[in-house]
């Protein structure tokens, strides 16, 4: 009996370090990417839920002036409430509703902007990004104004 020829193997030695060495830097991206979608999402649902503060506050205020630094202050308390960590922040408030006669519908708006850090996550994101989100909240109708 025969043997059949015995064919020479090729070592693997090394293959699962270059596999590593591919595959980290990859997986490195993907994670970071997921870290900022993650603090973009959490932003954006801090700013909304901080416009619609703002929004409520400015209208169960009794004048417009009140209104504007009213929704302002809890703008600004709501993001810090969240611990979101804003660059520059900016409220914008909408009170020409309060200048509609009694009786007829009217509603305030606040508009919050949150600039988001972005810088060191992942080459090529920019350093920062601008998150926005606009509310209106009724008033009484028949309210004194």
């Amino acid at each position: 009996m025969t043997r059949p020829p015995v064919r020479e193997r090729r070592s693997e030695r090394g293959a699962a370090v270059i596999e590593v060495v591919i595959l980290v830097p990859a997986l490195g991206l993907f994670l970071a990417l997921i870290i900022a979608g993650g603090r973009v999402a959490l932003a954006h649902q801090a700013v909304e839920a901080s416009a619609s503060e703002a929004a409520r506050a400015a209208s169960i205020s009794r004048t417009q002036g009140h209104a504007e630094s009213l929704a302002s202050s809890a703008a600004a308390a709501s993001l810090t409430g969240q611990n979101t960590r804003c660059l520059r922040t900016t409220v914008a408030v909408d009170t020409s509703g309060f200048a509609t006669p009694v009786g007829t519908p009217a509603s305030v708006g606040a508009t919050v902007t949150c600039q988001v850090d972005l810088t060191g996550l992942l080459p090529g994101l920019p350093g920062s990004m601008d998150i926005t989100a606009t509310v209106r909240s009724p008033l009484d109708t028949y309210r004194e104004r």
